[in-house]
Formats: structure tokens, C-alpha cells, sequence
């Protein structure tokens, strides 16, 4: 499991990675701020080196970005919803139209492959759509009252300035997830994405910009600030942000929720992520194979839904993990924008260092490599971090199986008793996504039942990658709890107001009260 043993690879070159970004940047009507004294350096981890610098946000300027943005909430909170929901068809339109340019931004600055980068974007283009549908239905209940000619009823209304803050894994997915309902909400956004995706944020900024001057709304419905997490620390602690969608590590949301509710702000935390599938004796081994491989090695194992964990029954789990070595063994690993590729480069070098400290403590706990692990030296790129997905065989759940390592490492584990492999399967700190494999119905509905998996996406004969936009997101536990896309997610970015109506000529006082 030595870089030795693998062929070297053959990627695109920087010089021509830069030239095509800079040209999807042109397309998308992006202009880049004034130089400032501090930049970050825009980066590709398909060569591992530099493309250009990029302004960098100080914490001044992050303010002045929250007040920018609470002006214009001021005046976009009263404009009604299906007005506010023409910017963001608006939007969407003007994703698709780019659709290309956005897919090859996120390939060049996180390395995905070309299938998984367009399908990002098309995740874009339909929360618009949701979020256009959903700016006619913002509707409350009316409840009956106790009181005779009375009515009771519950309101929503635009909740403020919503910061956003996101992760490289999904550099512009997760943002229109959040940017999408908080618009048709009345809500204005500030942005700070990964400093690993600035380009992409830039772009798709710079859509959503113009998608706002051409249905003629306010100036800085969304504001971008790139920044360090320093910086970025403005948006934890103002008081001016109402809620706080934040997405990243179990680590970072320990830090960030408790600031955030010190201030009695509201936060939304998408965390990390452990996910597993059982797979039972009875399961459809084709269909498990298929929806394993998928969810454990796509994106290079840097989903937070990335499966992590296959609980398998003894007597399957030896057919299983052959024909999971045999698929990984096929696997394509290499440069995401070559069409054959299946497996992009991890994001940077800590990453694949990470893998390997993994690799080696599993190894140290009795654990067994079946396939991949192994380091892919580039031809003149020597930062580049590409690597085998991995499948180790463990004779218990140890503590590193319990962690999440952002990386394509899928442990199998065993059991024998269907009870065994749902506390296995529960017995990690992370709560997002979740996967059976079966064709037994009641082992099904027990996974699905309040005993069950204890995740936020509870699937059945699907892996624990590739949510739809039309259920909420979002897990349990340390995953943070936040919920973002469809369903009822938009409660979030809204306040609630209970209203009474008396239109009697007399005053009855609710339960009974007597007061002369």
C-alpha cells in the first residue's frame, strides 16, 4: 500500500485548469473584488498547486457585509412571497443556463468528477424550483378557540439575516439549499464558504446578483465574504445574524452552537456523518453492491453521507466484501475532469494523511486491508492526493470505526443477531444518513421504527448518498440536529406568531378567568 505500487497518473496540467476557470468565472459575470492586503490562494487538488490569489474578507469587512444585508432585509422582508419567489426562478433559470461553467468550477476546486459536479448543480436548479412553489405556500393553521367569536391562528413571518457558512465538499449545493428558502422567506443571506471553493461561490454569486437586478430587488439579498474561520467568527457572535445554517466538522459545531445560543441566536448545524448499511441474509447482493460502492467511494469518500460502516450477516458477509473488493478493484481513480474517471483526488494532502493514520490504527486493532489504500504519484504534481478507496475487515467496532474519517475507508463488521446489528449500527456518536439492504419486510419496518436506525435518513434498499431536495436534510445527535432542502425545513428561516382575533362585542378571558 505504497504510492511505489501504484501506476502514476496523468492529470490536467495547472496552467490549462486555470485558464478554464478563469474563462467559467468570465461566463458567469464574475468581477473579482479590489485587491485587499490579505488573499487566500484559490487552489485544485487535481494538481495540488495554486491558481491564483483571492481577496481575503477581514472581520471589518464581515461586518459590513451583515450590515448590508440587514438593510436589505428592511426592504425585502415586506415584499410579498410570490415576488420574492420570481428572483429565485429567476435564479434557477440562470443556473441551468450555466450549468457547464458551475459543474467545472467545482471539479477544478474540489476535484469532483464530471457526473457527480452536474449533478450538484442540477441539485441547485431544482431547490429553486421547491423554493418557487413553496413562496405560495408560507401558510399557518388556524385552530378553533375556546372563547365564542374568536379566532386563533398562527403567522410566519421573514426571520432577518441568515449566515451561511459551507463546507468544500458541496460548494455551492448546500449554500442554494440554504440562499433558495431564505429568499422566498423574506430572509436576506451572508456567505462564507469554504476557502477551498471561493471561486465557486463567486460564480454563483455573481448569477444570483444578476438574477436580483433583472427582477429589480433590493442590492445584497446575498453578500460573499471569504474568509478565515477568524473572521468568519463575526457571523457566530453578531447579534445581527437571526440564524446561523453552519456545515462542517462534529468539531467546529461544538464551538459554534454554543456561541451562537449564548447570544439566544438561532443556529442550524449540518455535522458529521458515520452512516452504515445492514446487510441482511436475504438482501438482493447486485442492488447492495451497486448502492455500497456508490456511497463509499463517490466524491472520494468526502460526502458527509459517505458510507463508512457495512454491518453484514455471516452468511453473506464473505460473498459481500468479495464482490465489494472485486468492484473497488475497477474503480477508475484519476483525474475528474477525464471522462473514465469514477474517483477524484482527495481535497489536499492532510486528507490522505489522515486516511493513512486511519488505515494504520485499524490495522493496529486487528483489522484487515481486503483492497486500496494505496497513494497515486502524479506526473509532476507531487501535492496531489489521490488514493485506492479502501475496504477493511474488522473483528469489532473500535474507535476509530466510531469516527468519522473524511476519506474513502468502508469498514465491514459482522453479526448474527438482527438486535446485535442495530445496536452496532447506533452505536456511534454521529446520526445522519442510514441504509438497509433487505428483502425481508419485517427486519425493514424495524429499521424504519422508533427502535430502529436513530439517523436523520433512514433508507431501504438504497445507499445513505444521494438525497432528493423534496425531504428535509439533516441527522441526529452529534451531526447537529439541522434540518435544510424540502419538506418542512423552511420553518426555520421564519418566525412563528400565534394571533387571537376578537370579533365578539364582548372580552371572555381564555380558560374561565374571572378578572373585574
Amino acid at each position: 500500500m505504497t504510492s511505489s505500487t501504484a501506476p502514476c497518473l496523468s492529470v490536467t496540467s495547472t496552467d490549462e485548469l486555470r485558464t478554464r476557470a478563469w474563462r467559467a468565472l468570465d461566463r458567469c459575470g464574475v468581477v473579482l473584488p479590489a485587491a485587499s492586503s490579505a488573499t487566500i490562494q484559490a487552489r485544485t487538488p487535481i494538481t495540488g498547486e495554486d491558481l491564483f490569489a483571492y481577496p481575503q474578507a477581514s472581520a471589518d469587512d464581515v461586518s459590513a457585509a451583515i450590515a448590508a444585508a440587514r438593510t436589505a432585509f428592511a426592504v425585502w422582508r415586506v415584499v410579498p412571497a410570490p415576488v420574492r419567489g420570481a428572483v429565485v426562478k429567476r435564479l434557477g433559470a440562470l443556473l441551468a443556463e450555466h450549468k457547464a461553467d458551475l459543474a467545472e468550477l467545482i471539479s477544478i476546486e474540489v476535484g469532483k468528477i464530471e457526473s457527480e459536479a452536474l449533478g450538484e448543480v442540477q441539485e441547485m436548479v431544482d431547490i429553486c424550483d421547491f423554493a418557487v412553489g413553496l413562496s405560495r405556500q408560507l401558510d399557518g393553521r388556524t385552530m378553533p378557540s375556546e372563547r365564542p367569536g374568536h379566532r386563533l391562528m398562527e403567522t410566519w413571518h421573514p426571520l432577518g439575516v441568515v449566515g451561511v457558512i459551507s463546507a468544500f465538499n458541496f460548494p455551492a449545493a448546500v449554500w442554494s439549499w440554504n440562499t433558495a428558502l431564505a429568499l422566498v422567506c423574506g430572509d436576506t443571506v451572508v456567505w462564507k464558504p469554504s476557502p477551498l471553493a471561493a471561486l465557486t461561490a463567486a460564480a454563483c454569486s455573481a448569477l444570483l446578483g444578476r438574477a436580483a437586478a433583472e427582477c429589480g430587488a433590493p442590492e445584497n439579498l446575498n453578500v460573499l465574504v471569504v474568509a478565515d474561520a477568524q473572521a468568519g467568527a463575526v457571523l457566530v457572535d453578531s447579534p445581527d445574524i437571526a440564524l446561523l445554517s453552519a456545515t462542517g466538522s462534529e468539531r467546529m459545531g461544538a464551538q459554534v452552537g454554543p456561541r451562537v445560543a449564548a447570544r439566544f441566536g438561532r443556529a442550524l448545524l449540518e455535522l458529521g456523518g458515520n452512516n452504515a448499511a445492514i446487510v441482511a441474509g436475504s438482501a438482493d447482493l447486485d442492488i447492495a453492491v451497486r448502492g455500497i460502492v456508490f456511497a463509499a467511494a463517490g466524491t472520494a469518500g468526502q460526502r458527509c453521507t459517505t458510507m463508512r460502516r457495512v454491518i453484514a450477516h455471516e452468511s453473506i458477509v464473505d460473498q459481500l466484501t468479495d464482490r465489494i473488493s472485486r468492484a473497488y478493484e475497477r474503480l477508475v481513480v484519476g483525474d475528474p475532469l477525464t471522462a473514465e474517471t469514477l474517483v477524484g483526488p482527495l481535497i489536499d494532502q492532510r486528507s490522505y494523511d489522515c486516511m493513512r493514520a486511519a488505515l494504520d490504527q485499524a490495522l493496529a486493532d486487528g483489522g484487515e486491508i481486503v483492497t486500496g489504500g494505496t497513494r497515486h504519484a502524479v506526473d509532476g504534481f507531487p501535492d496531489a492526493a489521490y488514493a485506492d478507496p479502501a475496504l477493511v475487515r474488522m473483528p469489532a467496532q473500535t474507535e476509530i470505526v466510531r469516527t468519522e474519517t473524511f476519506a474513502p475507508i468502508l469498514y465491514v463488521l459482522t453479526y448474527t443477531d438482527f438486535a446485535k446489528a442495530i445496536e452496532l449500527h447506533n452505536g456511534v456518536p454521529q446520526g445522519l444518513s442510514s441504509a438497509i439492504f433487505t428483502r425481508d419486510q419485517r427486519e425493514a419496518e424495524q429499521f424504519l421504527a422508533t427502535d430502529g436506525s436513530d439517523c436523520g435518513i433512514v433508507n431501504v434498499n438504497i445507499g445513505t448518498s444521494g438525497a432528493e431536495i423534496g425531504g428535509a436534510f439533516g441527522g441526529e445527535k452529534s451531526t447537529g440536529g439541522g434540518r435544510e432542502s424540502g419538506s418542512d425545513a423552511w420553518r426555520a428561516y421564519m418566525r412563528r406568531a400565534t394571533n387571537t382575533v376578537n370579533y365578539s362585542a364582548e372580552l371572555p378571558l381564555a380558560q374561565g378567568v374571572t378578572f373585574a
